[in-house]
């Protein structure tokens, strides 16, 4: 950096010596001439002569910098917008292309003024000029600097293989990593000292930097390990109830992501907290073939028993029943001869029972929906017997996906299931409800 600014500080010394220097005298005299032939008194003349000449060289900066804007850059403009690529429209657009039409007068006025006083190059007065210019050239060129990374952004967002990327972190740190350096740079163009010694002296109070920007590092950290790990990108559905996070990630950036959940309302976590904490991603469910369906019906108990040939019979009247039906009693018959079995008494020997042939009916029901994805798994069992009856569960996958599609899916199993119950001589487990007991009143008066 300070070899830079060697060079940058030679360039208008330069222009002071030699010709350069005998042609900023001319324009002075020139100027003075001028100024005593329109009557101005020669005190007055020899003091704004200076300024006269710095005016007219600001007057060429900005001329400049119209014509760089009016002409050059359209005429860029002209070219991308002919070309095919789509990446340089974004690159060169109107708002990086102004940037660097900005550039243009101050760099002009950094490296002319001297010729304004050509007798005072080492004056306090130019000195204090010269780095004013010298700190909106650099201002600018970051402004330039950060316009052109947000059009790398815009161009490698629209990317299909970049999409799922927390590039606008990257983006928002690359930024502030930028400006941090400027802003360093700048003040040490004021005080006159070399950057690294601030950078030395900001080194001691790390502690502090790091407290006062301690959500933008954890922040970042936690941004590459989302991205590292394919734990989370833009349109994932994920789930956090501890902090009332249900819905679609809309945007990653460097402190927040935003989750837009299904009622439409903005949940914003800390990057952090997905790292830390656990949440449920659902993108692995959306990419998969089918999403779940995981629900039971408790059966009252006092309704499960064995099937009488009466029972058998009307089974077989139902068609995906009828060979389990058949294959099961086939089954039965034999091994209840081969054991020499007294069927007189139910209890000896096997026997199907109404429960039985009911969860064979539901699998086979699930097994010929089309809406069940047959390439997953599907099951219909009991799970543990509580005080509110024997819970059957229905364990499969819809093939449908959305989530509209997906739970009418599943209510119009459940509703078949309902209505076809009392076919099976079972009963659904319910607790008394405010009609059965004005029905047992009704029964005690009576």
């Amino acid at each position: 950096m300070e070899e830079v600014k060697e060079v940058i500080n030679t360039v208008p010394v330069a222009l002071v010596d030699g010709e350069t220097q005998d042609i900023g005298n001319a324009m002075m005299q020139g100027v003075n001439d001028t100024l005593l032939s329109m009557g101005v008194d020669e005190v007055w003349a020899d003091k704004i002569d200076n300024f006269i000449i710095l005016l007219i060289i600001i007057g060429v900066a900005l001329l400049a910098n119209l014509i760089c804007r009016k002409i050059i850059l359209r005429t860029v403009s002209r070219l991308v917008k002919q070309t095919k690529a789509t990446w340089d429209d974004i690159v060169f657009n109107d708002k990086v292309m102004a940037n660097v039409s900005r550039m243009v007068a101050p760099i002009l006025i950094y490296i002319a003024i001297p010729i304004a006083f050509p007798d005072h190059v080492d004056s306090a007065l130019l000195d204090f000029l010269r780095r004013l210019c010298l700190i909106y050239i650099l201002a600018v060129f970051l402004r330039f600097v950060s316009a052109l990374f947000t059009a790398v952004y815009l161009v490698y967002s629209a990317r299909e293989q970049y999409r799922d990327k927390p590039l606008k972190g990257l983006l928002q740190t690359a930024q502030g990593i930028l400006f941090f350096v400027g802003a360093i740079i700048i003040i040490s163009i004021l005080i006159k000292q070399n950057p690294a010694v601030l950078l030395t002296g900001l080194g001691a109070s790390a502690a502090v930097l790091m407290l006062v920007f301690k959500d933008s590092i954890m922040g970042f950290v936690s941004g590459i390990q989302l991205s590292a790990n394919n734990m989370l990108k833009v349109g994932d559905w994920i789930t956090m109830p501890k902090y009332g996070a249900d819905g679609t990630v809309i945007e990653v950036t460097l402190n927040t992501v935003k989750v837009r959940n299904f009622d439409n309302t903005i949940t914003t976590l800390p990057p952090y907290l997905l790292v830390s904490d656990s949440f449920q991603n659902w993108q692995g469910m959306q990419e998969s073939g089918g999403r779940r369906v995981k629900r039971s019906i408790n059966i009252d108990m006092t309704s499960v028993r064995f099937c009488t040939p009466e029972m058998l019979a009307k089974y077989r009247k139902i068609q995906i029943l009828k060979d389990y039906v058949d294959e099961t009693e086939k089954v039965v018959e034999n091994y209840n001869k081969e054991h020499d079995i007294d069927n007189s008494v139910l209890v000896n020997g096997r026997r199907q029972t109404n429960l039985g042939v009911f969860r064979a009916y539901l699998t086979n029901y699930l097994k010929n929906l089309p809406t069940v994805n047959q390439d997953m798994t599907c099951m219909v069992r009991q799970l543990q017997p509580t005080e509110t009856g024997i819970p059957l569960e229905l364990y499969f996958f819809s093939a449908n996906k959305v989530w509209v599609a997906y739970e009418g899916i599943q209510a119009d199993v459940f509703d078949h299931v309902l209505a076809i119950i009392p076919e099976f001589d079972l009963q659904v487990f319910q607790n008394p409800s405010g009609a059965d007991l004005r029905r047992i009143g009704v029964k005690i008066e009576n």
